[in-house]
């Protein structure tokens, strides 16, 4: 009730931001903080609270990598950018997170920039309320909100890991999941039953890859710090924000219901607020494995908590992911 009271009334938690504070607004201060060449991969940066990070990361003078499916809106995001900040630096490559080849493929035109990588924001996010597959036979909202992001992570962290130690600048990873991930009962987050989407449900299937997302950071954090790497990664929840995905839950309510609801969304500004927060801001400095929420920390589930969970997940998804990727080869 008290969470439910202070987000209602947008007052500041320790961080001095709450569920008002806008993206520009959590960064204003930040640019003092670190160097000028920075550079951030955003994954969705040509739509809803991925395009508003985009910007704001980019005004603050950040080099921003726009992964987009659809590369006609990846260039009309560009020019808007570029038409505000003319100084921006931003690059525009393709990507299919539901496909592992995209995948491969876009980190390796990345990775041939020979550019340092120290901002990694896994953004883009779908739903469908109809059972889809990606071209791997994967349930597709799965395999675009959490596969497609684990393997881009794989394959990204070693130069995150390198970039930190060049440039004395901490590598920050940051997941978009969402508080739905707490809907999903534990007897129902099975990892065979995910990628074939049996007895499919679309609010379930969003809830189950948001859920991954946060054990994702949840492993990942454990791992980096073993290796001494001065990388961390954090979940955040942006939100009920309006965008694409809250439109497409639309039939699910009535108009009315719909109104009333919408009046308790963020605005895309809003909801874009904590990922900037969590990207920039030196208060984040050391911190990882976290889950923060109206730029504060804030507590997941039990079973978002749950190591042996998160461990389990991440050996499955690391098996599937080898054993496709070597079948590609053949």
């Amino acid at each position: 009730m008290k969470a439910a009271l202070r987000y209602l009334a947008g007052i500041a938690g320790p961080s001095g931001f709450g569920s008002n504070s806008t993206a520009e607004q959590v960064t204003q201060d930040c640019s003092s903080f670190f160097p000028t060449d920075l550079t951030a991969l955003i994954t969705g940066g040509t739509s809803g609270i991925g395009s508003e990070t985009a910007r704001v990361l980019a005004k603050r003078g950040v080099r921003i990598v726009i992964g987009a499916r659809d590369m006609n809106k990846g260039r009309e995001m560009k020019e808007n950018i570029q038409k505000e900040s003319p100084y921006a630096k931003v690059i525009l490559l393709q990507i299919d997170l539901s496909s592992f080849a995209s995948v491969q493929r876009f980190c390796s035109q990345f990775l041939a920039l020979q550019l340092p990588l120290h901002i990694l924001i896994n953004n883009a996010g779908m739903f469908s309320q109809n059972l889809e597959f990606s071209e791997e036979k994967i349930e597709m909202t799965f395999a675009t909100n959490y596969l497609g992001h684990f393997l881009l992570t794989e394959i990204l962290l070693d130069r995150m890991i390198e970039s930190a130690e060049k440039t004395g600048v901490e590598g920050r990873i940051i997941n978009v999941s969402s508080v739905i991930h707490s809907w999903v009962k534990r007897d129902a987050f099975r990892f065979n039953h995910i990628l074939t989407g049996t007895n499919y449900n679309g609010t379930r299937a969003y809830a189950q890859s948001k859920l991954a997302n946060i054990l994702h950071a949840k492993e990942i954090a454990r791992q980096l710090k073993e290796r001494n790497a001065r990388v961390s990664i954090n979940a955040v929840h942006p939100g009920i924000v309006k965008t694409g995905i809250i439109r497409a839950h639309k039939g699910l309510l009535t108009d009315s219901l719909f109104f009333i609801a919408s009046k308790l969304l963020k605005s895309t500004s809003q909801g874009a607020s904590t990922t900037c927060y969590v990207a920039l801001s030196p208060k984040i400095e050391g911190i990882s494995g976290k889950y923060f929420t109206d730029c504060n920390e804030s507590n997941c589930s039990n079973l978002a908590n749950d190591e042996w969970v998160a461990q389990k997940l991440w050996n499955n998804t690391h098996a599937l992911l080898h054993k496709r990727l070597c079948q590609a080869t053949i």
